[in-house]
């Protein structure tokens, strides 16, 4: 086995561009969950990252849109955003390009996956990356599902790409750690930014604890919308980790931060 480890967490720019404005007695709790995370992710010596986000039209658009996407380059830079707005300063990160090929070919058994030499990380990236590899010193590779731009992936096909991702990273020598990222209730760049549907994501996540692979794949697109926003069809992100993963959950932080427009989330799932 060599994924050895499985994690979520939010990845909403206002958690580094607005930290100044947020309760210090969320946002504090909600960083040093972070920090856990990084020692966890650091103390099973991963040989590179994989992190599952939600790219946000930075590199793909309505006129070629992937389902998924895995990364293949050399190195990646981000973000793309503005630094200064951001508050993450740019930085090359480094891929690996034999690993990222071998990931993609073993996926292709099962799940249409799209590949990629070059990827600008933007915050959905960048944000974890701050917290999780400060000092720019892991191998990452990136991986996108596309939940931005409909017709999107239904979420049981979600939950293939997260199998496909755990075969691959079986058959790899290498050890990998998956950090998934996303929101769960938001409304981003919409007049209702900032709201949260807190009981939704506390649901949600009972169903992502549970590993309840029926549950968590009982949700509309409509329903979605309508209860979590836009920004709720991020959940499939967490689904796939959960599909790599297949063990229970633990939800190490969540509280809801208006001012980072997310209910904001850490999480780690038993590797089974």
């Amino acid at each position: 086995m060599t994924l050895v480890y499985t994690g979520i967490c939010s990845h909403a720019p206002g958690i580094t561009a607005r930290a100044e404005l947020a309760d210090p007695a969320l946002r504090d709790p909600f960083y040093a969950a972070l920090e856990t995370m990084r020692q966890e992710i650091s103390a099973t010596k991963p040989d590179a990252l994989m992190i599952i986000a939600a790219e946000h039209f930075a590199n793909f658009f309505m006129n070629a849109m992937p389902a998924y996407a895995v990364g293949m380059g050399e190195t990646y830079r981000g973000p793309i955003e503005d630094p200064d707005w951001l508050k993450i300063p740019l930085r090359t990160a480094r891929g690996n390009p034999d690993l990222g090929r071998r990931l993609v070919g073993e996926m292709l058994q099962t799940v249409d996956v799209t590949y990629c030499e070059e990827w600008q990380f933007d915050h959905g990236i960048m944000v974890p990356l701050h917290f999780l590899d400060p000092a720019n010193e892991m191998t990452i590779i990136p991986v996108n599902i596309n939940c931005q731009g409909p017709p999107l992936t239904p979420l049981h096909r979600a939950w293939a790409f997260g199998e496909a991702i755990r075969r691959a990273a079986d058959a790899a020598p290498e050890r990998i750690a998956l950090v998934a990222t996303g929101g769960i209730s938001h409304w981003p760049a919409t007049p209702d930014s900032g709201k949260i549907n807190e009981a939704w994501d506390r649901d949600f996540l009972e169903r992502w604890e549970a590993n309840d692979r029926d549950r968590l794949l009982d949700y509309s697109d409509a329903d979605t919308y309508r209860d979590a926003g836009q920004g709720g069809f991020e959940i499939r992100t967490f689904i796939a980790a959960a599909a790599a993963a297949r063990g229970k959950g633990n939800v190490q932080f969540f509280a809801p931060i208006p001012i980072f427009a997310v209910g904001c989330t850490v999480g780690r799932m038993e590797i089974a």
